[in-house]
């Protein structure tokens, strides 16, 4: 299916402002719009389909248990993993927080080192540092090389075999540079480090597989895959994952509950304590289902070449100041000078360009730039030329208006 037929306006409703006109999305990196194909599955599933999973002895449920299971399935499936190794979540932010929680309570201890990067999403830093609290662990950070690469050969140097995890972004969510994730991997576990990777950018724009990659967690959510909000996913090793502990307590992870003792399901339903989000996971596997006849290879040549247009006419532009390498996964981020990047993205929104403007959860990341905030203009496979060309023309309105 060409990028072209899967840009069609009919195809995304939300692609259309209040007149009927094409809305230049430009804010795919904070969440994807929906394809009609994901919204009729959502509905379905909240209408004629809807029941609940894993409890009833009647038709409905029993098949609604199956596409519950099935969307496990295909979602797993969509980065190489196996249906046993795929825990439903929240998000991502809930998918790291379990990792920490469960395997790094039980497995790291006062001396243990984690390593992180200058980048990362606040969601792949609080967490470790709550655990920090709460075992005594110390946190290191490996900087980023001068086009906002995480620097591996500084990340080379800095790993002991006192680093029990490596855990970094596989797509920066502000600058679009993608990290070498296979020699991340092999220097992790070159010094027994297990290493988590945050997909939440990489899984809707790269071909992802995990078996490939070697990873040990991978973390992804599915609204910004052209999916549903309120639902995600962890991938783990299914090794790793079966001796982790359960997080939370409740219906569907348990075996047998007694006032004197409980057992606990086997992963993954361990970890999905409570009644799951049925409707959502229902959801997630059209948004899989999409991406995999759209064709992950397909939607980053196509977004790559949309970097390259941005990068160059934005390059053109004096007072424009572009942050991350030349070439990145769907993201420009810039600042404008002499321009708060709120101001920008106001102005913008009146020309009908929809930017994210701020410090995009990465407030470590942004004193590194030197900068408060930036702008971000993010590419998805609906995005095209004429969005590119609206961005530019709304930026030099922005430099008439403050002179």
């Amino acid at each position: 299916m060409s990028t072209q037929t899967l840009s069609r306006l009919d195809e995304w409703p939300g692609l259309l402002n209040a007149e009927g006109k094409r809305w230049h999305y430009l804010d795919t990196a904070a969440t994807a719009q929906k394809p009609r194909s994901v919204i009729d599955a959502m509905t379905r599933a909240m209408g004629a389909d809807y029941a609940t999973v894993h409890r009833g002895v009647y038709t409905r449920s029993a098949e609604m248990t199956l596409a519950y299971e099935a969307a496990r399935r295909t979602v797993a499936a969509l980065i190489g993993g196996r249906e046993e190794e795929l825990v439903f979540t929240r998000g991502a932010t809930e998918a790291i927080n379990l990792v920490a929680q469960s395997w790094g309570v039980s497995n790291l201890k006062p001396g243990d080192r984690v390593l992180l990067s200058q980048l990362e999403h606040h969601s792949n830093i609080v967490p470790w540092q709550l655990i920090r609290e709460r075992t005594g662990i110390e946190i290191d950070v490996c900087p980023l090389t001068e086009d906002g690469q995480i620097d591996l050969d500084a990340a080379e140097r800095m790993l002991t075999p006192a680093h029990k995890l490596v855990a970094f972004a596989h797509v920066s969510n502000v600058l679009g540079s993608v990290l070498d994730a296979p020699r991340a991997v092999r220097l992790a576990h070159a010094v027994g480090a297990k290493i988590l990777l945050d997909g939440c950018q990489a899984a809707a724009r790269l071909p992802v597989d995990v078996a490939v990659l070697g990873c040990d967690f991978y973390v992804f959510s599915a609204h910004k895959l052209y999916g549903p909000t309120g639902i995600g996913a962890l991938w783990a090793r299914a090794e790793i994952l079966s001796a982790m502990p359960p997080w939370q307590g409740g219906g569907s992870m348990i075996d047998r509950v007694s006032f004197a003792q409980s057992t606990w399901a086997p992963a993954p339903q361990r970890f999905e304590a409570g009644t799951p989000a049925i409707v959502e996971a229902i959801a997630f596997r059209a948004a899989a289902d999409f991406l995999n006849d759209a064709g992950l290879a397909a939607i980053h040549s196509h977004e790559a070449r949309l970097v390259a247009l941005a990068r160059e006419a934005l390059g053109r532009l004096n007072a424009v100041r572009l942050f991350g390498p030349e070439e990145s996964a769907g993201i420009v981020s810039f600042a404008l000078e002499g321009v708060h990047p709120h101001d920008l993205g106001t102005i913008l929104d009146e020309e009908n360009v929809a930017i994210r403007a701020g410090h995009h959860c990465a407030q470590p990341l942004m004193e590194h730039l030197g900068v408060p905030a930036t702008a971000r203009a993010s590419f998805g496979i609906y995005s095209d030329e004429s969005d590119v060309a609206a961005l530019v023309r709304g930026i030099e309105r922005t430099l008439r208006i403050f002179g």
